[in-house]
C-alpha cells in the first residue's frame, strides 16, 4: 500500500503597500483569514468538487502576523486576503513538517531582526512577547 504524500510550503506574504496607506485598519494575517482566502480561490478555480477533494489535505499550519511567514499544506493561488491584494513568495517546499519547521524558524528569526531594526524605539514589549510566542509555536509543530 502506498501512503498519501503531502507537501508543506513555507511562504512569505507580501501585502500591497499602497492598500495599507488608504485603509483605516491594517490587514492582520491570521490562520482563519488566510485559510478562507485559499478556500475561496480553490472554489473559484476548481469549483465545489475541486474544493471538496482538496479539503482533506488542506491545512494552514502556522502564521506569523509580524513577519508574514506561514506554513501551508495546500494549493495556493491566492491574490488577496479580504480586499487587500497580496503575493506569496515560496521560501521552502518539503514533504515533511520537520524540514519546513526549520526553514520557517530561520526565516522568522531573520525577518524579525530586520523588523527590530526598522522599528527601532517603537518596538513594544508586547510585540517582542508576541514574536517569542510565535517562535515557540513553530517549534511545537507536529503532524
Amino acid at each position: 500500500m502506498i501512503g498519501f504524500k503531502n507537501r508543506y510550503m513555507v511562504m512569505e506574504l507580501f501585502l500591497d503597500p499602497c492598500k495599507d496607506l488608504g485603509m483605516d485598519e491594517p490587514v492582520i494575517i491570521t490562520q482563519f483569514n488566510l485559510s478562507k482566502a485559499i478556500k475561496d480561490n480553490v472554489l473559484i478555480n476548481f469549483g465545489e468538487c475541486g474544493l471538496a477533494s482538496s479539503l482533506n489535505s488542506f491545512q494552514v499550519k502556522y502564521v506569523n502576523p509580524i513577519t508574514k511567514v506561514c506554513i501551508i499544506r495546500a494549493i495556493t493561488m491566492v491574490r488577496s486576503v479580504g480586499n487587500c491584494p497580496m503575493i506569496f513568495n515560496l521560501l521552502d517546499l518539503s514533504g515533511s513538517i520537520k524540514a519546513c519547521k526549520n526553514a520557517a524558524l530561520k526565516c522568522d528569526e531573520l525577518n524579525f531582526e530586520q523588523y527590530k531594526l526598522l522599528a527601532g524605539d517603537r518596538l513594544t514589549p508586547d510585540c517582542q512577547l508576541h514574536m517569542q510566542n510565535c517562535l515557540e509555536k513553530i517549534k511545537l509543530l507536529e503532524h
